[in-house]
């Protein structure tokens, strides 16, 4: 009995030791949500969405034009990063026996731990000193800081799978490529929807790589081989600038951005849920 009462003790306390791990991981999140939430909801209005980008000493303006460059950055980086950030997992994952796949995985675990200038710096000697500064270099630069996230996120989310799902598959005849595209990719996929999620919110919030291969730019898209404005590049320049307008913009950026990348969470998440 006394045992009984002691486990029931360590119980609870192992409990409220969780519950409050959970909490303190949870109060930087709010205060941060908070503080751009209370910040940046007085900027955002019809304008603010519709507008470009003020020049120097301008009243008023948007992001609209940052919102279509990093839309357009974003998703020609994923284009590029996602699908070779999918058949990395999938190799690393499925074919592991391979004598390659060691050398994968290491070269891949590099790559996640390359900081995000040095990546950028290596997309400016590739295409910026051949063609400019330029969307097609910015995501270059963000397809490489993706793929090693997908490619690591898509490896555990099929290896959470169970070996006895794909010998079913397998000992029923269907070949090995097929079982994996509509058998394990089927029981994996919020898995590796998570980890494209990720990857799109650490691409959106780089400034750094996009400033030295695309540079800052307050126009409207002309072209993939242009320049174009982006929400992360409005906010670093904009919070450190001493005009309280670009100041404010800097904070209704942060809540757009903010806003972009729930919004496709939930988006995701809804077509990603499981039907039953």
């Amino acid at each position: 009995m006394a045992s009984y009462k002691m486990r029931k003790i360590k119980d609870r306390f192992m409990r409220i030791l969780v519950w409050l791990a959970l909490l303190m991981a949870l109060i930087p999140l709010f205060s941060i949500l908070g503080e751009v939430v209370l910040k940046g909801a007085s900027s955002i209005n019809l304008n603010f969405l519709t507008q470009p980008t003020p020049t120097v000493g301008e009243a008023g303006g948007g992001v609209a034009n940052a919102m279509q460059g990093t839309l357009l950055a974003v998703g020609l980086a994923s284009l590029i990063g996602v699908p070779i950030g999918l058949m990395s997992g999938i190799f690393l994952s499925e074919y592991s026996e391979t004598k390659l796949s060691p050398a994968v995985r290491f070269f891949n675990d590099v790559l996640n731990g390359f900081p995000s200038i040095v990546i950028g710096i290596f997309g400016y000697t590739i295409i910026v000193l051949s063609i400019g500064f330029s969307v097609i270099a910015a995501a270059f630069a963000l397809a490489i800081i993706m793929i090693p996230i997908v490619t690591r996120t898509t490896e555990e989310a099929l290896k959470l799978v169970p070996a006895t799902v794909r010998e079913a598959a397998i000992a029923l005849g269907v070949p090995r490529w097929k079982t994996i595209v509509s058998v394990v990719f089927s029981g994996a996929k919020k898995g590796i929807a998570t980890g494209i999620l990720l990857s799109l919110a650490r691409i959106a919030g780089e400034s750094a790589p996009v400033l030295v291969t695309m540079g800052y730019w307050r126009w409207w898209f002309a072209g993939l081989d242009k320049p174009v404005a982006n929400l992360a590049l409005n906010i670093y320049i904009f919070a450190i600038s001493p005009f309280e307008n670009w100041q404010a913009l800097a904070w209704g950026s942060a809540l757009v951005l903010v806003t972009l990348i729930l919004g496709t969470s939930v988006i995701v998440r809804i077509f990603t849920r499981e039907k039953y």
